[in-house]
C-alpha cells in the first residue's frame, strides 16, 4: 500500500510550528505533496530531511510554493509549465505552482505526481483572472500530455476551484465569486471529462455536501463546517482503479489545526 498525501501547508514554517511534524509522524505517508511552502530550498530539505524533495519556490519571496516530498525514490523530475504568453503580466504567473516527480514503485513501475498550487484570482481584479485562465490553460494542455502516455499519474494540491454545488458550503451567496465562477468550474470538466481524470476525493467521498478541504481562520467558519473543497487528487484511470481509502484530514479543533487546509489523503494499493 502507498499512502499519498497533499495539502497546503499556509506556510511550511508555520505549519511545522502549530504541529504538522507531529501529524506526518503518526500519519507515515509515503509522498507528500506540499502548496504554498512559502520558503527557500535550504528551510524546505531542513524541515524534510530524510525525504527525496522536489521544490520550486516562488520568485517572490514568502510567496506560493510547492514540494513533492518521498520516501520512494525519485527518479525525474520537472518544474514549471513553461515561460508563459506574450504580454504576460509580471511576475510570471507559472513560479512556485507546479513540479512534478517520477517515483519509483517497488514492483518496478512508474508513478507520477504533480504538486500543482493553481492560483486564487480575485473578480475585482481582472487581471488577476486574467492570468488564473492563462495558467489553466497551460495545466490543461499538460494534463493531456500527462494522460496520453497511459502511466499512473496523479494531479494534487490546491486547484482553488470549486467544482460543484455541493463542494462548497454557502453555493448560492459564491456564485460570482473566484474559485466558483463557470468558466473557472468548466475546467474541471474538461479533466474529467475529456481528459479522463478521476475526482478521488468525489468519487470516494460520496455525493456531499463536502467533506470540504478549506475553512477560512475567520469567524467560526470551521466549527460550523462553512468550507470549500479546493484540493484534490486527480488521477488517471490505471491509479484511480488502485485507489481503497481517500480521507480528509479534518484537525479536531480549530485550535489543533497546523493549517487552514486538512490534508487529503489516498491510499493506493499499487
Amino acid at each position: 500500500m502507498l499512502t499519498l498525501a497533499t495539502a497546503n501547508v499556509n506556510g511550511i514554517r508555520a505549519a511545522y510550528r502549530r504541529g504538522m511534524d507531529a501529524w506526518i509522524a503518526s500519519r507515515t505517508p509515503d509522498v507528500l505533496l506540499l502548496q504554498e511552502v512559502r520558503a527557500p530550498d535550504s528551510v524546505v530539505n531542513d524541515l524534510l530531511e530524510g525525504w527525496h524533495v522536489a521544490h520550486q519556490a516562488c520568485d517572490i519571496k514568502g510567496r506560493a510554493g510547492v514540494a513533492v516530498a518521498s520516501r520512494l525514490p525519485v527518479s525525474a523530475v520537472r518544474v514549471g509549465l513553461g515561460a508563459g504568453w506574450a504580454g504576460e503580466p509580471e511576475p510570471p504567473v507559472d513560479t512556485g505552482r507546479w513540479v512534478e516527480a517520477d517515483l519509483e514503485l517497488p514492483d518496478g513501475g512508474r508513478l507520477t505526481v504533480v504538486s500543482a498550487y493553481i492560483h486564487s484570482g480575485t473578480v475585482s481584479q481582472p487581471e488577476t483572472m486574467v492570468a488564473k485562465y492563462a495558467y489553466l490553460e497551460k495545466v490543461t494542455a499538460r494534463l493531456r500530455e500527462l494522460a496520453a502516455t497511459g502511466e499512473k499519474v496523479v494531479l494534487a494540491g490546491d486547484l482553488n476551484i470549486a467544482h460543484r454545488n455541493v463542494d462548497i458550503k454557502n453555493w448560492k451567496g459564491n456564485l460570482k465569486s473566484a474559485g466558483f465562477l463557470p468558466e473557472e468550474r468548466a475546467y474541471v470538466d474538461v479533466w474529467l471529462d475529456q481528459v479522463g481524470l478521476v475526482d478521488l476525493g468525489r468519487v470516494h467521498g460520496g455525493e456531499g455536501p463536502g467533506p470540504f478541504t478549506w475553512w477560512s481562520w475567520r469567524g467560526r467558519a470551521f466549527d460550523n463546517d462553512s468550507g470549500w473543497r479546493i484540493d484534490y487528487q486527480l488521477a488517471t484511470p490505471s491509479l484511480a482503479e488502485r485507489a481503497v481509502k481517500v480521507e480528509v484530514d479534518r484537525a479536531p479543533s480549530h485550535e489543533e489545526r497546523w493549517s487552514d487546509h486538512a490534508p487529503l489523503v489516498v491510499t493506493y494499493d499499487v
